[in-house]
């Protein structure tokens, strides 16, 4: 598979939870397959030191504005959106294959965000509920 940053050729590593593929030597990226991010995604989580701190060139320059493609669908360009309500990393994802692309960097981002699932879920809890009283929707009680 290439890289959607930079077109360098992705490398398999397997780690205890998860097997992804990661720009080695490239841009420093990582390739999530559908599910698999949400794995590693607190930092409750065990996780291999190796996918925090992949090997990047340094000079290589990632263009940002550029619509980046699923390396797995090739013809999908990748939506980029916030990965939590924080609203403090950008992804990619995959419309059609639910996969993820993580800059160099994003990933130790995205297990500080919150300390637990609870607290992620808080967060959202408290969004949405801004939102509902923004719009004067009555918010469903569980």
């Amino acid at each position: 598979m290439k890289c959607p940053a930079c077109e360098n050729n992705l490398t398999e590593i397997v780690t205890e939870a998860i097997t992804v593929d990661v720009c080695e030597g490239g841009c420093g990226g990582i390739w999530f397959d559908r599910f698999e991010l949400h794995h590693v995604d607190e930092p409750t989580e065990t996780i291999d030191e190796i996918l925090l701190n992949i090997h990047k060139n340094e000079q290589i320059q990632v263009d940002d504005a550029k619509k980046r493609h699923c390396p797995r669908c090739q013809n999908i360009v990748m939506m980029r959106h916030y990965f939590s309500v924080k609203k403090e990393v950008l992804v990619d994802e995959c419309p059609k294959c639910g996969g993820y692309w993580l800059d160099a960097g994003e990933l130790p981002k995205i297990r500080n965000e919150f300390s637990s699932e609870a607290a992620r879920e808080a967060a959202a809890d408290e969004y949405f509920s801004q939102v509902f009283k923004q719009y004067g929707i009555a918010k469903e009680t569980k």
